[in-house]
């Protein structure tokens, strides 16, 4: 049994609705109103929290063109690294008005830091959670610096094979987290969803005894939904207002109307993996009486001896059921019968 996990007072766990963080990444775009209104959109949408990242390009990188540094294929190809966050990064200057805005519109904020100057500023804003994205999973010391703040906290795995996810655990446990949560990634922008390998979600629930969860890449919600019904209890998505944005990830994220759709179906998809249940359902009770039953096919009088063709299994089933159809041929009749009645056992003498 995991432990327990709350964000914001939001409780969490392997059998609640997912809770749906909805990544705002760089898709503002460099705009801070076009950020105000994906936090509106994305409790419009149902999302639990909004999830912003803090950096700046020199706490993320070098400012540096040798090889080491630039991209040489995928979405941000011919881009150094520093130039690539230099365009992608929210202003800390931001970071204020954007948690007052969650507030105001009623939505959790929480923020992927990057180095101990981003935890240090997200604590003077009195962030609620923290989150490790993929790349940093191996930054033990900045996991060690998270997990002091006492706050829950999320470790992304992308990339991470499982002595680096146990690193990861071991980490945060030994510098004081208490709340816990990894998420199965694929850190491929996007990733198609044959790579995702969703059983893994499972042996990680039973590996590292940890909260689990899925932060999904692909371009669609079925990933994301097939996670649910395999019991992932955290589902974070890329959220953009316009995926033709032209931003460095609006091309793989959510548009409004797709993260409501997800909110939906994966509140769906876990309340149906529901219990072991063999009973019969609430639904289907009305139902009952159209199952098959034995009904008379003709006219009989008492005394008469029921064969094969007095009898026949049909819809509705008022009548008995149709596993004592051996037992019924032979009986006589204790009392006249008309066409189209059901059997019943206290009309037969054997």
């Amino acid at each position: 049994m995991t432990k327990p996990f709350a964000i914001a007072g939001r409780e969490i766990n392997q059998s609640s609705a997912p809770y749906i963080i909805a990544e705002m990444s760089a898709n503002h775009n460099g705009d801070i109103e076009t950020a105000f209104k994906i936090i509106e959109e994305a409790k419009k949408a149902g999302a639990d929290a909004l999830k912003i990242q803090t950096y700046r390009p020199d706490t993320i990188t070098l400012d540096s063109n040798k090889p080491d540094f630039l991209i040489t294929e995928g979405l941000w190809k011919g881009r150094t690294l520093y130039e690539l966050y230099e365009w992608a990064h929210t202003p800390w200057e931001w970071h204020k008005p954007l948690f007052d805005k969650a507030r105001e519109v009623g939505i959790t904020m929480f923020s992927s830091p990057f180095d101990n100057t981003a935890v240090d500023l997200l604590e003077d804003l009195n962030a609620p959670a923290y989150k490790i994205a993929s790349f940093e999973a191996v930054d033990l010391p900045l996991i060690e610096y998270v997990a002091r703040t006492g706050k829950p906290m999320i470790i992304s795995t992308g990339m991470a094979n499982d002595e680096e996810i146990q690193e990861a655990i071991d980490a945060a446990r030994g510098a004081g987290c208490k709340e816990l949560a990894i998420l199965h990634c694929v850190s491929g922008y996007p990733a198609p969803a044959e790579d995702y390998n969703l059983k893994t979600l499972v042996d990680m629930r039973q590996r590292f005894g940890v909260l689990t969860g899925l932060s999904d890449h692909t371009l669609d919600n079925t990933t994301a939904i097939v996670s649910a019904a395999l019991g992932a209890a955290i589902i974070e998505k890329h959220f953009t207002l316009d995926r033709n944005g032209g931003g460095p990830d609006d091309s793989f994220s959510l548009e409004p109307l797709e993260l409501a759709a997800l909110c939906r179906d994966a509140k769906t998809a876990k309340s149906s993996l529901g219990k072991v249940d063999y009973g019969r359902k609430s639904s289907e009770q009305g139902n009952v009486k159209f199952r098959r039953s034995l009904y008379f096919i003709k006219d009989m009088k008492a005394g008469d001896i029921i064969t094969a063709n007095s009898i026949k299994s049909v819809r509705p089933g008022y009548g008995i059921s149709p596993k004592y159809l051996k037992e019924v041929i032979g009986c006589r009749l204790i009392s006249d019968i008309k066409a189209n009645s059901p059997v019943q056992m206290n009309l037969l003498l054997r």
